[in-house]
């Protein structure tokens, strides 16, 4: 019987494991993985404000630059400016969304690291993330905001939006995945 023990503990362990539900951003990740050291080019699909056409006249390209089981980093490049990074982290129970916001010589802009968690959530391929408390300090207007950061189904494009209801403030640019263009 004792030597039983040992058999039925590690099979009852790795049953428990096997029937674990998947963590919400493992779709998502699953998506960006084969992407990472890749660049590809993008387009402004959608905004409403009035610099947002400016924004749209410049090259949009991401670079899935740095991937580990934890953290994603995307440097966004608008043109010449090399100043934003998409940080995605994976949390116990979902994802965080940061804005790395860099000055030409690598120190910090004063409005960084903002953005947001998701929501207790299916796994997908694409996730809202809903402004936390730091940011709702640092930009008061973007207390309500909800990012949207996903790859569609067939794999073939990347989207990164914002919304901001009570304003109808929107604003998105897909990238084609089709296509990677030298970094």
């Amino acid at each position: 019987m004792i030597r039983t023990l040992p058999l039925i503990f590690l099979l009852a362990v790795g049953c428990a494991s096997v029937n674990a539900p998947p963590h919400p951003a493992d779709p998502l990740w699953s998506a960006l993985q084969p992407l990472c050291g890749k660049a590809f080019e993008g387009s402004l699909a959608e905004g409403t404000e009035p610099s947002d056409a400016a924004f749209g006249k410049e090259r949009l390209v991401m670079h899935v630059r740095q991937c580990t089981p934890h953290e994603i980093r995307i440097p966004f490049h608008v043109g010449e400016n090399r100043s934003r990074t998409w940080v995605l982290t994976r949390t116990p129970s979902g994802v965080t969304l940061k804005h790395d916001h860099r000055h030409e010589d690598g120190t910090e802009d004063r409005v960084s690291q903002y953005g947001g968690d998701t929501r207790p959530s299916a796994a997908s391929r694409s996730l809202d993330f809903f402004a936390d408390d730091f940011t709702a300090k640092l930009i008061p207007a973007a207390a309500t905001n909800v990012w949207t950061v996903g790859v569609d189904a067939a794999g073939k494009t990347f989207t990164y939006g914002l919304r901001r209801e009570a304003q109808g403030r929107r604003f998105r640019v897909t990238f084609d995945l089709t296509r990677p263009i030298p970094m």
